[in-house]
């Protein structure tokens, strides 16, 4: 994206296979909308419902999965299986009709998913249906504006953005590069609204503009800040600021939403608002659409807006903790940055709202939330040099939609090759994690859209940052007196206790990250997954030899079940992210399954099944 300014440098000669490239050979092998949304629904239902029932079996080449209530009996073609139940489908679903095998398209299966959760629940959710639907339309548009963005003569493409050496351009397409979302979440994208009007900033159309900026009196300005140098990333976007008055950046979506509000419509008619317009450089949309960097500062906004699961507002809470969080925890990102120098941490330093006061003199809530913009690190500062960021999740997506999938970084490459690769990521991503819970209670949030893998110029992992800390919490026992000290309303959100921490980094860690950036790569080689996990059980070993194997690191070596998040069942029940449950999966960590499985590219059904 040349419009933005590059900061990074030269991004590494990465390789760009043509049968993985933009071109159209690559996009006759993605899947069709119809079939990524159809495939997302199955996952959902193994993991959540169909698996643990005992319900499923794989057999001849397929998985037969039943909806054991809607007396439903589906069907699947695998292209590979997984030891963790996370296989790779292809093709059309069919479902058994007397006797035959007839195609089910993604709206009859979202309908039997509906029918299959109302009767095991006892309630219905009517929202449902229509965020299939939305999540499907999503992916529509994107599959269009990348056949679009693919043409020779496109400039955003994203080999034309590597080839060109830009690391910013590189880094963002990587966050742009994001078609088919989560492969466990029911709507991985759905968003509420026309898409007409949502394309315009939505990052799987490479969107990039303006910022709308109001300036608004000082006493009507709510912000806070761990440095005062941080509220720089607001204020250097306009220089045209009357006197008296402070910068206050807004997401122009969300400007056209609160834009009718009457009492900000009174602001701005008596002048204690200023609509100054958009301007300023341009910032892109990132994967998480509300958070845009311009290569400098990230600026994450408000959005009312449901993305996935919820409504992505800066809730007053969050963006208190968001501050209060990266002074506490400068002491324990401190020590994490010594002991394991190949990581980082991204702070959240400010925050900045406006404070337009309602009945009774005290600021509308849904302005002081709806314009509250949080300050994130820009990348200049904690990324190694020589580095190129990449987001993890496009690293490690299912299909290779961007120039910073797995298959380009090692194209080529050997399955030794890629198990060195991997052991090296291993080393860097495991062991700050893990002394982060352990040695400070602090329970990080490293799922696949959280963290930023940085290669060098071979394109070999060298750093990983984490980012987003409104997914960061803090375990009671370790902080009583830093809880007790902040007001309850931003206290009580920031927690967990230590048994659901500890869920939470297993579930971020384990089956969201490294479990899916494991299947990318036995993807490029098939015989190899056994031997990648078993590199993921040696790292783990070492960690434990070094800092010490606490009860919890022994029941996970030991091979417990892993917890994985029940999105499905979440969304079904319309509970908050903070209040989701979790299945337990059959663990490949543990020793006699590893030695069991070397080799191995079918396994058992660990699932049940279904007869």
């Amino acid at each position: 994206m040349p419009s933005l300014t590059d900061s990074l440098g030269s991004a590494p000669k990465l390789s760009t296979p043509p049968e993985q490239g933009g071109t159209p050979h690559a996009r006759a092998n993605l899947p069709t909308a119809d079939e990524a949304v159809a495939h997302t629904l199955l996952n959902c239902l193994l993991r959540e419902v169909s698996g643990p029932e005992h319900q499923t079996v794989v057999t001849d080449g397929r998985l037969l999965l039943r909806l054991p209530r809607r007396g439903v009996l589906l069907r699947v073609s695998l292209r590979r299986t997984s030891l963790l139940g996370a296989h790779r489908f292809t093709g059309p679903v069919s479902e058994q009709r007397d006797g035959d095998w007839t195609e089910v398209d993604w709206r009859r299966l979202a309908e039997y998913t509906h029918d299959e959760l109302s009767l095991r629940t006892g309630v219905r959710n009517e929202e449902f249906l229509e965020q299939i639907a939305s999540s499907h339309e999503a992916v529509s548009t994107s599959l269009a504006a990348m056949r679009a963005a693919s043409d020779p003569a496109s400039p955003s493409s994203s080999a034309s953005a590597l080839a060109a050496g830009d690391r910013l351009s590189a880094y963002l397409s990587s966050e742009q590069s994001l078609l088919f979302g989560h492969r466990f979440h029911p709507t991985p994208k759905a968003r509420t609204g026309d898409p007409r009007a949502w394309s315009a900033y939505a990052p799987e159309v490479g969107a990039s503009f303006p910022l709308r900026h109001l300036a608004v009196r000082a006493h009507l300005v709510a912000e806070e800040h761990a440095d005062p140098t941080a509220l720089h990333a607001l204020d250097r976007q306009r220089t045209d600021v009357p006197e008296g008055y402070r910068l206050l950046p807004a997401h122009p979506w969300q400007y056209e939403t609160l834009s009718e509000h009457p009492l900000l419509r009174a602001a701005l008619d008596r002048g204690d608002v200023i609509d100054l317009g958009p301007g300023g450089r341009p910032f892109a949309a990132t994967a998480s659409v509300r958070t845009l960097y311009d290569g400098e500062s990230f600026l994450k906004f408000s959005l009312n807006v449901r993305i996935t699961n919820c409504l992505r507002k800066n809730s007053s809470y969050e963006l208190s903790g968001a501050v209060a969080l990266t002074r506490v925890l400068a002491s324990a990102l401190a020590d994490l940055a010594d002991r394991f120098p190949g990581s980082a941490v991204l702070r959240e330093p400010a925050y900045r709202t406006l404070a337009l006061p309602g009945p009774g003199g005290i600021p509308d809530r849904a302005l002081f939330e709806g314009f509250g913009v949080i300050v994130r690190e820009g990348l200049p500062q904690r990324l190694a040099p020589g580095t190129t960021p990449l987001l993890a999740a496009a690293v490690a997506d299912e299909y290779p939609t961007g120039a910073a999938h797995i298959s380009r970084l090692l194209a080529g490459a050997d399955e030794q090759s890629a198990l060195d690769w991997w052991s090296a990521y291993l080393d860097l991503l495991l062991p700050p994690v893990l002394a982060a819970y352990f040695d400070h209670g602090l329970v990080l949030e490293p799922h696949l859209q959280n963290v930023l893998i940085c290669v060098d110029s071979d394109g070999r992992p060298a750093q990983v940052l984490f980012r987003d800390l409104e997914g960061t919490k803090l375990v009671p026992d370790h902080h009583a007196d830093t809880l007790a000290a902040l007001p309850p309303e931003v206290a009580g959100p920031m927690t967990y206790d230590a048994q659901r921490g500890w869920d939470r980094v297993v579930y971020c860690l384990l089956v969201n990250h490294v479990a899916e950036l494991l299947a990318a790569l036995a993807d490029l080689h098939p015989g190899a997954e056994a031997a990648l996990w078993a590199r993921v059980r040696t790292t783990l070993e070492s960690y434990s030899e070094r800092f010490g194997c606490p009860p919890r690191m022994a029941a996970l070596l030991a091979g417990v079940p892993l917890p994985a998040k029940a999105n499905l069942l979440t969304r079904w029940e319309r509970k908050a992210d903070r209040e989701a449950g979790y299945v337990r999966l059959p663990s490949p960590l543990a020793e006699d399954v590893l030695g069991g499985r070397a080799g191995a590219q079918v396994p058992r059904d660990t699932t049940g099944g279904a007869r």
